[in-house]
């Protein structure tokens, strides 16, 4: 690999919240002292321009041309310098020449490059690239001048994107699948967001059905003190309900059990409903769209979505029902969308429904269900290329596991409230919402995860969220310190250079990670990536906090040195990364613990 040392600057400031009293600010329009940007992305882009002149000036022949990016990675071997890169390994065989020769061409024309200190030719065509310590060092004063902006990128740039999550039926309070789903929908969206797309969070509301039946069956038995159905809803909750219903409607229980069913069926539905949006809120999550399965049926979506997959031939009569082709697009079998006797099937909402988004213009679907749905992704993608489009691309389904909570060890398994069903509110009850979320989207969907209650409650460094939360504020102590001894960044005066200790190297390079990782969460549908950088990223900067040779604040009587005004500046854009990164999951960033 290539390994490349930089010397150049860039990054700016990405606090959302930020009311410290440091001043001078980055300008964007402030000259730089170093041109070239140390983030890996710059990196690539350096070497894909060099091998692009090497082909222009005949000195290289790549008959695919030379390409766009190249991988750039940081070495796990501090001695392979500050990035790495394999691209001459991978292109010397098309351009005919011995790996090392090719090696040597490339490295001596970056070597001429503004900010590289050094590039090694290693093995069969590794470049090891160091960083000048200025080049470098400018990356902490690009963050602080992009503020909120910095991770922003444009890969979605243009695109409406639909986020469909929780989706609960309204029987019942969250439960702990729902809640998962509400803390990675929402993180998933602001990523999409932050990618430059539009954004449209969606909840899909079931008002109708067998559920709804049970739901308000028990509701009835609650008012009138009987017991609960043998297919019906326990818990506190329903009596509860049953009581609003009744306070509201007090001639319910004058009615017979049909029409008083009927009244606690919208009645407690709406109140159900409300609650569990208030709950929402409360975690910090809140819908854009708010679509009823009944509206499919009365609008007449769900024949409209029926007769544009007749007119594509995509539909069929037999033995009295309507039938769609799926098989012919990758499903186990063909779908019954209307039944014999005239009803539709379930799957006709799914028509009419993904028509409909797709006709309120959103490029991408996105749903997000539940453990016991991975039957229903090949049905979808054959409907999806059925109506002409891109399975996985106009459509995707995320499929996420099961939550189990902990406590003392043990699992829990019973709320009072909720019956058998451990809600949203029990595991916010326990840990608050800031830890919920972060533990909610620190895994894959496809984990089953095990929170211990114990554990995430706990305001030690063992808890991933406190140890991320206590970083970014030590870096908002450490600013706060700095504007009482009158210190402020330091703007056209500041210099890069200045930070070459080697744990500033390190944190440098953690910064200038964070666009990529959010890129890769957001191209991978992973915002799980951010937390596990975050903490990464937090570990890198105790380390650094913890090193003596680092310390920002001038000791004792000692006068304010441009060093200490260069380590404020590294403070302030690790604040922002964490701020940024932190925001990005639906967590809060506290400037005091």
């Amino acid at each position: 690999m290539f390994s490349i040392k930089v010397t150049s600057e860039l990054v700016t400031f990405a606090l959302r919240k930020r009311p410290h009293t440091i001043r001078n600010r980055f300008e964007p329009t402030q000259q730089r002292r170093y041109p070239l940007p140390v983030t890996p992305e710059a990196l690539s882009a350096l070497i894909a321009g060099t091998l692009a002149r090497l082909v222009a000036d005949g000195e290289l022949t790549l008959p695919d041309g030379a390409p766009d990016s190249v991988a750039v990675e940081r070495p796990r071997v501090k001695e392979h310098g500050d990035y790495a890169t394999n691209v001459v390994l991978q292109l010397a065989k098309k351009a005919g020449m011995n790996p090392r020769a090719f090696g040597e061409l490339l490295a001596a024309k970056l070597r001429e490059q503004s900010g590289i200190a050094q590039v090694e030719v290693a093995g069969p065509g590794f470049l090891n690239i160091t960083v000048s310590a200025g080049a470098q060092g400018q990356v902490a004063a690009d963050i602080v001048e992009a503020g909120d902006a910095y991770g922003d990128n444009s890969l979605f740039a243009g695109e409406k994107i639909n986020v469909e999550f929780v989706s609960a039926n309204p029987t019942g309070p969250l439960h702990l699948g729902g809640t998962r789903w509400a803390a990675v929908g929402d993180a998933l969206a602001r990523v999409f967001e932050a990618s430059g797309a539009e954004v449209t969070r969606e909840y899909y509301f079931n008002d109708h059905g067998a559920q709804i039946d049970r739901f308000s069956s028990s509701l009835l038995a609650a008012a009138h003190g009987r017991d609960v159905p043998d297919d019906g809803y326990g818990g506190d909750y329903i009596h509860q309900i049953a009581a609003q219903v009744v306070a509201l409607r007090p001639d319910v229980l004058t009615l017979p059990d049909a029409e008083a069913q009927e009244v606690f069926r919208q009645v407690g539905v709406d109140l159900m409903f409300e609650e569990i949006k208030a709950d929402l809120n409360a975690f910090g999550v809140n819908f854009d769209v708010y679509f009823h399965e009944k509206s499919l049926h009365d609008s007449g979506a769900v024949d409209k979505a029926i007769k544009r997959l007749t007119e594509m031939g995509n539909t069929y009569e037999s033995d009295g029902a309507i039938w769609l082709k799926t098989e012919q697009y990758g499903d186990d079998k063909d779908r019954v969308i209307i039944r014999s006797n005239g009803s539709p099937a379930y799957i006709s909402g799914d028509l009419g429904y993904y028509l409909d988004k797709r006709e309120r213009g959103f490029d991408r679907c996105f749903i997000l269900l539940g453990a016991d749905h991975h039957g229903y992704i090949g049905r979808m993608m054959a409907m999806c290329q059925a109506f002409g489009d891109t399975p996985h691309v106009n459509l995707e389904i995320l499929i996420g596991q099961m939550v189990n909570l902990l406590k003392d060890g043990e699992p829990l398994r019973m709320s009072k409230r909720a019956g058998t069903v451990i809600s949203m509110n029990d595991l916010v009850d326990s840990i608050g919402v800031d830890a919920a979320r972060y533990a909610l989207a620190r895994y894959t969907n496809d984990t089953t995860i095990d929170i211990d209650l114990d554990l995430w409650a706990r305001a030690s460094n063992d808890n991933p969220v406190f140890y991320v939360q206590y970083a970014h504020a030590r870096t908002c102590r450490m600013m706060a310190n700095a504007a009482d001894l009158g210190m402020s960044l330091p703007g056209a005066d500041f210099d890069p250079a200045l930070l070459s200790h080697e744990r500033e190297g390190e944190l440098l390079r953690a910064l200038a990670e964070f666009p990529r990782v959010v890129v890769a969460a957001a191209e991978l549908r992973e915002p799980h990536r951010i937390a596990r950088y975050l903490e990464d990223t937090a570990s890198v900067f105790n380390k650094w906090y913890d090193a003596r040779e680092c310390r920002m604040l001038p000791q004792g009587d000692e006068p304010v040195q441009p060093v200490n005004l260069a380590r404020l500046v590294l403070v302030a854009a690790t604040r922002t990364v964490i701020a940024n990164g932190l925001g990005l999951l639906g967590v809060s960033a506290p400037e005091r613990m």
